[in-house]
């Protein structure tokens, strides 16, 4: 398809989480349609599409049925398999290409692609027996990170090990044939590059975002990043360099650790919007998952100018161990925006929804965000 793919046609999307959801609701605003395909019946994508393909992704037949439906499809999860993408470009475009696709599947992939490039990653070494481990914890020193090269995500499929008494453990663990082992990085603080690039190659990157885990997975979002210009115009030119390099169309995240001295170091990426992006739906002009919608359809990409400073915090399924959270309480301060995902049953570590505060100043907004989070778990 040559033009722009304009309001009122049909978008797809692979994936049915709390991502697709929020495209959705982007698309509808923009004047499309949308239809998911995913396994799940029921799902938060599902509640918002027009149209819900339940189905298995190495359904074939199902994945042809939905692709002559649509005219565009993305993906919410890079783990969809290439098979399922391969299909459907045969009918329609699939943006990103399954190209990204097949480079951030695999982290060993995804590494060397990047290091050939001369972009700046952890150190690593590829794993596929004990013996591989314990030279590359020889050769990398320890502590260090053993990952499967697949399918890992919020800290699960990765291993720390802290001596070589550990490897054995943890190869036998990890229970996979092909492995990725990392220097372990002493940052000082992790950020996040979200950006857009269009079919014509204009690129637009979001202030970056910096961010703190609990348990491996993202609890707190602040944007503006508390760094340097310096450092702040390196991590978007790193990020640009990325997108040409891998001809991203669409929107993908770069996520970095920041070490000693402001060095940039890549961690992993993400060919989707991200979860520290999800403030960009109250604190930027264009949110991420607007600018989704246009950059998959051929259109202008929207202005990534942030309104006011914001905190962004992730509220997990454990806020719901005492009963239904006291979402009144939390709302009394009217600068809290809630964002709630329609996931019907909230379990330890799940991302049930988020809140996102903005105000004068950074520090503000962290604190107005921690303490409307705290009031929803009931006494």
């Amino acid at each position: 398809m040559s033009g722009p793919i304009l309001p009122g046609a049909t978008l797809g999307m692979f994936g049915s989480g709390q991502l697709g959801r929020m495209f959705a609701l982007a698309a509808r605003r923009l004047g499309y349609r949308v239809h998911v395909f995913s396994p799940e019946a029921d799902s938060p994508m599902g509640h918002i599409a027009d149209r819900e393909f339940v189905a298995d992704y190495l359904d074939l037949d199902a994945v042809r049925e939905f692709a002559r439906s649509i005219a565009v499809a993305s993906f919410e999860f890079e783990n969809v398999p290439a098979a399922t993408t391969e299909e459907a470009a045969n009918f329609v475009p699939v943006r990103p290409g399954g190209h990204v696709l097949a480079v951030t599947q695999n982290r060993l992939d995804e590494k060397g692609t990047l290091a050939r490039a001369g972009l700046p990653v952890t150190p690593f070494t590829a794993v596929r027996s004990i013996d591989d481990l314990l030279s590359g914890l020889v050769a990398l020193g320890v502590p260090a990170v053993l990952k499967t090269c697949r399918m890992g995500y919020d800290g699960k499929g990765q291993v720390l090990i802290r001596s070589l008494d550990e490897a054995i453990d943890a190869w036998t663990a990890l229970a996979t044939d092909e492995a990725i082992l990392e220097a372990f990085i002493p940052f000082e603080r992790e950020i996040s590059v979200v950006a857009a690039r269009s079919l014509e190659g204009d690129f637009r990157a979001y202030p970056a975002f910096e961010n703190a885990h609990a348990n491996h997975i993202l609890d707190v979002t602040l944007c503006p990043a508390r760094l340097t210009q310096p450092v702040l115009d390196e991590a978007r030119e790193i990020a640009r360099s990325i997108f040409e390099a891998l001809d991203v169309v669409g929107v993908l995240c770069v996520e970095f650790f920041v070490a000693q001295g402001g060095r940039l170091l890549i961690n992993e990426l993400a060919p989707r919007p991200h979860n520290s992006g999800h403030l960009t739906i109250d604190a930027h002009v264009t949110c991420q998952f607007e600018q989704q919608v246009r950059a998959i359809c051929g259109l202008p990409l929207g202005s990534t100018e942030q309104i006011r400073p914001a905190c962004m915090v992730n509220l997990l399924g454990d806020l719901w161990s005492g009963g239904e959270p006291d979402w009144s309480a939390a709302l009394t301060d009217d600068g809290v925006r809630l964002h709630l995902y329609g996931k019907s049953a909230p379990r330890a570590g799940r991302k049930m929804g988020h809140l996102t505060v903005l105000a004068d100043n950074l520090a503000d907004a962290e604190r107005r965000a921690f303490e409307a989070r705290a009031v929803l778990r009931r006494a």
